[in-house]
Protein backbone atom coordinates (compact mmCIF):
# COMPACT_ATOMS: atom_id res chain seq x y z
CA UNK A 1 0.00 0.00 0.00
CA UNK A 2 2.53 2.47 0.84
CA UNK A 3 4.83 1.89 -2.47
CA UNK A 4 1.29 2.70 -4.46
CA UNK A 5 0.87 5.80 -2.80
CA UNK A 6 4.92 6.82 -3.22
CA UNK A 7 4.57 5.84 -7.07
CA UNK A 8 1.73 8.11 -7.46
CA UNK A 9 2.76 11.00 -5.00
CA UNK A 10 6.48 10.92 -5.50
CA UNK A 11 6.02 12.01 -9.41
CA UNK A 12 3.60 14.47 -8.90
CA UNK A 13 6.28 16.34 -6.61
CA UNK A 14 8.80 16.01 -8.25
CA UNK A 15 6.61 17.34 -11.29
CA UNK A 16 5.72 20.24 -8.81
CA UNK A 17 9.03 21.08 -7.91
CA UNK A 18 10.44 21.33 -11.32
CA UNK A 19 7.36 23.45 -12.55
CA UNK A 20 7.79 25.57 -9.49
CA UNK A 21 11.63 25.75 -10.18
CA UNK A 22 11.18 26.67 -14.34
CA UNK A 23 8.85 29.33 -13.23
CA UNK A 24 11.31 30.99 -10.41
CA UNK A 25 13.83 31.09 -12.41
CA UNK A 26 12.65 33.26 -15.46
CA UNK A 27 14.03 36.65 -15.95
CA UNK A 28 12.50 39.63 -16.92
CA UNK A 29 13.51 41.42 -19.87
CA UNK A 30 15.66 44.67 -17.83
CA UNK A 31 17.40 41.46 -16.21
CA UNK A 32 18.80 40.04 -19.28
CA UNK A 33 19.50 42.91 -21.07
CA UNK A 34 21.41 43.85 -17.62
CA UNK A 35 23.26 40.66 -17.63
CA UNK A 36 24.11 40.72 -22.11
CA UNK A 37 25.58 44.07 -21.17
CA UNK A 38 27.48 43.28 -18.50
CA UNK A 39 29.17 40.28 -20.62
CA UNK A 40 29.77 42.60 -23.18
CA UNK A 41 31.92 44.77 -21.11
CA UNK A 42 33.53 42.26 -19.10
CA UNK A 43 34.63 40.58 -23.00
CA UNK A 44 36.17 44.13 -23.68
CA UNK A 45 38.05 44.72 -20.75
CA UNK A 46 39.39 40.83 -21.31
CA UNK A 47 40.67 41.70 -24.19
CA UNK A 48 41.72 45.40 -23.62
CA UNK A 49 44.24 43.51 -20.85
CA UNK A 50 44.95 40.51 -23.54
CA UNK A 51 45.99 43.79 -26.11
CA UNK A 52 48.34 45.02 -23.56
CA UNK A 53 49.77 42.21 -22.32
CA UNK A 54 50.70 40.93 -26.24
CA UNK A 55 50.28 44.45 -28.35
CA UNK A 56 52.17 42.25 -31.40
CA UNK A 57 49.45 39.13 -31.07
CA UNK A 58 46.47 39.95 -34.20
CA UNK A 59 44.36 37.77 -32.66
Amino acid sequence: MEWGIMTIVGPILLLLVLAWAMISNRRSEEEKRRTEEGTRIRRAEEEAAEQARDPDDKD
